[in-house]
């Protein structure tokens, strides 16, 4: 994004929003300097979620979607705050398929997209790195060096549903080249009336209804 600031047609200010939800070891610390050392504008938000997913979630439950749901609350309420009308976040390639064959398996039919309007029409949501591969992200991260931290930094794990997706992707990639792409694809080229969602399509005249399928965006994980 600093690099596109440089050439785009438009101009756009950038500031670094991190949450610290008082995660034990979360690396406030690096993080403040590294945005110092590349001299870009950060807000860290000290609000303490932490607390109150170990007083809500029961020892051994997943927290994983409450915490995100805590997040993204305070995320959307301090772009507000801020004045910012965008709010990137760092999803990626495979998070897109993941969240797709999990909603797929567990309860609907969705994903991650490159750009979202949330519910109330405030915000929207950006992702820069839709279409980078998880490993590209790891490539670069370590020729750039940048300061990263466990995913298991929070102690509670990875969703287990997600961890069991993210390891039949893993083994689609060795054994069948090709495939996740052809997933990721698959999210572009859609056809309703070859699904039986009644609110993208009505199977009674055979015409496709898309105001009906903009007025439910929905809102990801």
């Amino acid at each position: 994004l600093r690099t596109l600031q440089k050439r785009a047609p438009i101009k756009f200010d950038l500031v670094a929003v991190n949450v610290d939800q008082h995660i034990p070891n979360f690396p406030r610390e690096a993080l403040e300097q590294y945005f110092k050392d590349i001299d870009v504008e950060y807000h860290i938000e000290d609000q303490d979620t932490y607390s109150i997913i170990q007083r809500l979630i029961p020892e051994g439950r997943n927290v994983c979607s409450l915490c995100a749901r805590l997040r993204r609350g305070i995320l959307y309420r301090v772009a507000g705050e801020m004045k910012c009308n965008k709010i990137a976040l760092g999803h990626h390639f495979d998070d897109a398929v993941e969240t797709f064959l999990m909603s797929l398996l567990y309860e609907g039919m969705k994903a991650v997209p490159p750009i979202l309007r949330s519910d109330d029409k405030r915000n929207v949501v950006i992702r820069p790195l839709a279409y980078v591969r998880e490993s590209e992200t790891e490539k670069f991260a370590k020729i750039r060096q940048y300061p990263v931290t466990s995913k298991g930094i929070c102690g509670a794990g990875e969703n287990l549903k997600r961890q069991e997706v993210k390891e039949l992707i893993k083994a689609w990639d060795r054994e069948f080249p090709g495939r996740i792409y052809n997933l990721f694809m698959s999210l572009q080229r859609v056809s309703p009336s070859h699904l039986m969602d009644k609110r993208l399509y009505d199977f009674h005249n055979f015409v496709p209804l898309l105001p009906a399928a903009s007025a439910d965006e929905g809102e990801d994980e």
